[in-house]
């Protein structure tokens, strides 16, 4: 049996940033709050919190005072940034970078669109950290798409300016792009489509380290048998390139740790490979390969 980790998957950049940070705030005062969970993937969550990070939400946050709470990587909202100094709080910053200049970015588009009695849609997973943290600097007015029907929400005959998700498909994004360009035609009588639609402005926010997984994700899950693919339930990043995985090797198997691991996916004679998200820290992805190496050389005795 082959067993080979995916090199590029593991943590993205901020991500990996964050949770530097608190481990350098852990190691130096032993307890940290953080704003939710710092990373969507339990077994990272629970390592932490045994070093002493403690989750708390918005809820909790009202009644802390006089102590430090660390914001991941998705970002937060402006009222979070009262908040802290309303009750004292020391913030330690870890919001990712590419997050906070698209946080800038819709900002000056919902300035632009107010004046227009224009739109600003956001093509991400409603309630997500980050999704919330660019509601935000709309003051709560942008329009979540997601599926299909969310579609039904937007007004066609104003102008509209798309943004995503950092963590969301680009082949999604484009796929809604379409959409909307087909809706606006159709609503103001266009009949060649093709022409370029005027009132809408369709920018692509996607991570580039984020959606340059996905053409990597299709040639690993294709080099071997089959594919673990590790990563917490969570995770949309994670859902979407294990979408990848199963679109091009149909033997492509989601789990959170080897626990979740069914022995029976997998023959001795296969060549495994082992990917995750970018909240799948590659310790993790290391344990599942170690637990497969051990299950086979058991069976084998």
């Amino acid at each position: 049996m082959k067993i080979e980790i995916d090199s590029n998957s593991g943590y993205c950049f901020g991500v990996e940033y964050a949770i530097e940070m608190a481990e350098d705030e852990l190691n130096e005062n032993g307890t940290l709050y953080c704003l939710g969970d710092i990373v969507h993937n339990h077994m990272e969550v629970e390592r932490l919190a045994a070093k002493g990070l403690k989750i708390i939400d918005q809820e909790d946050m009202k009644n802390l005072h006089d102590c430090k709470v660390l914001i991941r990587a998705h970002g937060e909202p402006p009222e979070t940034y009262r908040l802290a100094i309303q009750n004292n709080i020391e913030l330690i910053d870890a919001s990712c970078p590419v997050v906070l200049k698209l946080q800038n970015r819709v900002k000056g588009s919902f300035d632009q669109m107010e004046e227009i009695a224009g739109q600003i849609v956001i093509y991400g997973k409603p309630g997500h950290a980050e999704v919330i943290g660019l509601t935000g600097q709309t003051k709560e007015k942008a329009i979540i798409v997601m599926e299909d029907e969310d579609l039904e929400q937007i007004d066609f005959s104003r102008p509209i300016t798309l943004y995503s998700q950092t963590t969301k498909s680009t082949k999604g994004f484009y796929r809604l792009k379409a959409m909307i360009e087909e809706r606006i035609a159709a609503t103001k009588g266009i009949e060649n489509t093709s022409l370029e639609v005027t009132d809408f402005k369709a920018n692509d926010s996607i991570c580039r380290q984020v959606s340059n997984r996905e053409p990597s994700m299709e040639k690993f899950s294709q080099k071997h048998d089959v594919i673990i693919f590790v990563s917490g339930k969570k995770s949309s990043n994670g859902r979407a390139l294990y979408g990848v995985c199963k679109n091009f090797n149909e033997r492509s198997y989601f789990i959170g740790s080897e626990e979740e691991l069914d022995l029976d996916w997998i023959k001795a004679e296969d060549s495994v490979g082992i990917c995750g998200a970018t909240s799948t820290p590659m310790w993790l992805m290391e344990r599942v390969k170690n637990y497969i190496e051990a299950q086979f050389s058991a069976a084998a005795i």
